[in-house]
């Protein structure tokens, strides 16, 4: 965590029970931590076109939720970062658990028929939901709030790999690029946490440019962001596989992945 001794700025005093290696109200006085709060585009931006690329696309609710719940996270992230307060805080790890619930859903129901729903499986998730929120609202413990996040993404990555090794194998590229992606983010967010003092310290001899680039917490939420959003992609291909789309991943503007798809011809 990161040091005493931060200034203050436009949102007052931090209320909040996480702090992180970032210098607080450098780069402007109306954000607290200005890197870690800007990184999170990635996770507002792309989901937004994701969402509106589902609607048009017919496909079913639960993967216009995905995107959008990412977004939600990332706009969570955003107003805690900003402010530092408790209140926003909340609004950044608690959507955390909601859309992780949401992807575990999804990749759950991969194959079964379009628009069932599973309601012994959705009634687990809410109430797991309720229970994490419950608990961490009273004990405000954030090692708390990582376990119980873990457990998703540690459910996540064993359904993937189940799907890419005895189901889709084909599609182990795009599962374990998700992966892969997500766990550097997860890397950088502990170097982050682990040498924060040397890191303040490097960043006070580089130039600012180079200094920008050790913000390792906001390389989290863009490795993380990217991993996420490739996780829903992967979760939608192989939805779409099983529904005999014939799904493309393709890149616009040779940069950013998304899939494109259209439903089987009939014969």
């Amino acid at each position: 965590m990161a040091p005493a001794g931060d200034r203050e700025g436009y949102w007052g005093p931090t209320t909040s029970t996480l702090d992180w290696c970032e210098e607080n109200y450098t780069v402007t006085w109306y954000i607290a931590e200005f890197w870690n709060t800007v990184s999170n585009l990635i996770m507002i931006i792309p989901p937004i076109f994701g969402a509106i690329q589902s609607v048009r696309g017919g496909l079913e609710k639960r993967y216009i939720a995905s995107y959008l719940a990412l977004t939600v996270v990332g706009m969570g992230s955003w107003c805690f970062h900003m402010t530092l307060k408790y209140e926003m805080q909340l609004l950044d790890e608690l959507p955390m658990i909601y859309s992780c619930c949401i992807f575990v859903y999804c990749m759950f129901e991969c194959f079964k028929t379009k628009n069932s729903v599973n309601y012994h499986l959705l009634f687990t998730l809410v109430l797991f939901s309720l229970i994490v929120t419950t608990v961490y609202l009273k004990v405000k413990e954030p090692v708390f709030h990582q376990v119980m996040y873990g457990m998703l993404v540690f459910t996540l990555v064993v359904r993937s790999i189940y799907i890419v090794t005895w189901v889709y194998p084909w599609l182990r590229g795009l599962g374990y690029t998700s992966l892969g992606v997500f766990l550097l983010g997860f890397l950088l967010w502990n170097i982050d946490n682990i040498f924060c003092d040397s890191l303040r310290n490097l960043r006070k001899k580089v130039p600012p440019i180079i200094a920008v680039t050790t913000q390792f917490h906001a390389w989290w939420h863009i490795l993380t962001g990217l991993g996420s959003y490739l996780h829903i992609l992967f979760s939608l291909y192989t939805r779409t596989l099983y529904l005999r789309y014939r799904p493309k991943v393709k890149f616009l503007f040779g940069i950013w992945p998304v899939i494109l798809f259209e439903p089987l011809r009939k014969q």
